[in-house]
């Protein structure tokens, strides 16, 4: 491809990541124009794509803002971004008060306790898939695992569990939904992800605290609707708002993860190997998984004053999008970074789930323990994969996720 094709390239095209990541896309930009200047639906804005570039931003919340214009490739009149805003969508103070709130829910503590149920779900799917031997992997495992353990977590009743990674996937691809689904009558531009399937987690989020308040259960949601520093609480649209990410965090990443992570497997088979023959590289494994997965392809922040980065003029207002999905595949940081590679060092850390910052992923080490436990039981099971059919990729500019994954799984071929 010409270096005329490769700029002509829409980085923000969902079509563009059909099949996965647009790694030369990435590799050029990261050496002709690290900032480029890029549009979206005519608007411009600056794309970063280098890893250590990427890193100043998310140190730096005080000149990139995430509030001011909010996290979305589109912009979105004030009213909107009112009744959208999340934890993702703040600035300190703010911010800092509502990952105080939330943090109860994730300290270590909190966790190391959520293992025994993840180990639990996690030795039935897998039991189940062996017992199959054929399975499609994103319905038999990194569907089910993530959003099971979330929603129990959260206090969700199990009866629920499959109307909650309903409600996730129309989140990220729902465009067919009709405005008034779920009962909506709030308008799309509210919404998160402009969707009537975030009306339906915030009126589910919503019922479900206001049950917890009159009857206090030992759940997240009891814990986040009790949740008191210094006297103050998560207000009823903080706490909806908190919920939906939840949910969707909670599932989505980590069902990415693992779905990307197998396939991984799949196509590097002595990496498997590999990692039966040394246990100990479990937590390795683990990080190189979210790196080669980068569940989420980018997030943007707006400049909150005149500034330069990478010798590039910057002016107050303008938008950068940082690129995970190129950051996390910079030849700089990561040698030979399109190798799948368990033994990688752990250090410099990739930057999915946000790392580097202020606003790293409040559930990640929930993530990272789904994902070790995982790891844990395909190891103790002696488990293997084999490609059984294609792989279709979820058709999104957001997630890197993937829709199906055909595959045997056994424990010798």
């Amino acid at each position: 491809m010409t270096a005329h094709a490769f700029d002509a390239v829409d980085i923000t095209d969902p079509v563009t990541y059909e099949h996965g990541i647009p790694h030369d896309v990435f590799a050029h930009m990261r050496r002709t124009e690290p900032v480029a200047l890029r549009h979206y639906e005519g608007r411009p804005f600056w794309a970063v794509t280098r890893y250590d570039d990427l890193v100043t931003v998310t140190r730096d919340p005080a000149t990139y803002s995430n509030a001011r214009g909010m996290t979305n490739l589109w912009d979105l009149p004030q009213e909107a971004m009112d009744a959208r805003r999340s934890i993702i969508d703040t600035d300190a103070p703010e911010h800092v008060r509502l990952r105080r709130l939330g943090m109860p829910a994730f300290t270590g503590r909190k966790v190391r306790g959520y293992e025994d149920t993840t180990r639990e779900i996690t030795r039935t799917l897998l039991d189940q898939a062996l017992e199959a031997g054929h399975v499609d992997i994103v319905q038999a495992i990194s569907a089910p695992l993530p959003i099971r353990v979330i929603v129990g977590i959260l206090g969700v009743p199990e009866r629920d569990t499959d109307f909650m990674v309903q409600l996730s996937d129309e989140l990220v691809d729902g465009a067919d939904l009709p405005a008034d689904a779920y009962g909506n009558t709030t308008p799309l531009e509210l919404l998160p992800f402009s969707s009537p399937a975030a009306h339906a987690l915030f009126e589910y989020g919503r019922q479900l605290g206001e049950e917890r308040r009159l009857d206090p259960h030992d759940d997240l949601v009891t814990t986040l609707v009790e949740a008191e520093v210094d006297g103050d609480r998560l207000s009823s649209v903080e706490y909806a708002n908190m919920f939906q990410v939840l949910v969707f965090a909670g599932n989505e990443t980590t069902r990415t993860a693992i779905s990307n992570g197998i396939q991984a497997f799949i196509d590097n088979p002595g990496q498997l190997e590999l990692l039966h023959s040394r246990p100990e590289l479990v937590d390795h494994a683990v990080e190189e998984i979210i790196r080669y997965a980068t569940p989420v392809l980018h997030m943007r922040r707006t400049a909150s004053r005149d500034t330069e980065l990478a010798g590039v003029s910057i002016g107050e207002g303008d938008k950068v999008v940082i690129w995970y999905a190129s950051a996390n595949f910079d030849d700089q940081a990561f040698p030979d970074p399109l190798a799948f590679d368990i033994t990688r060092a752990i250090k410099p850390p990739q930057v999915a789930f946000g790392a580097k910052g202020p606003h790293h992923c409040l559930g990640a080490p929930l993530a990272r323990m789904e994902i070790r436990v995982l790891l844990e039981e395909i190891l103790d099971r002696g488990i293997r994969f084999e490609a059984a059919g294609p792989v279709v990729r979820t058709r999104s500019n957001f997630v890197n996720g993937i829709a199906s994954l055909p595959a045997r799984v056994g424990t010798s071929w």
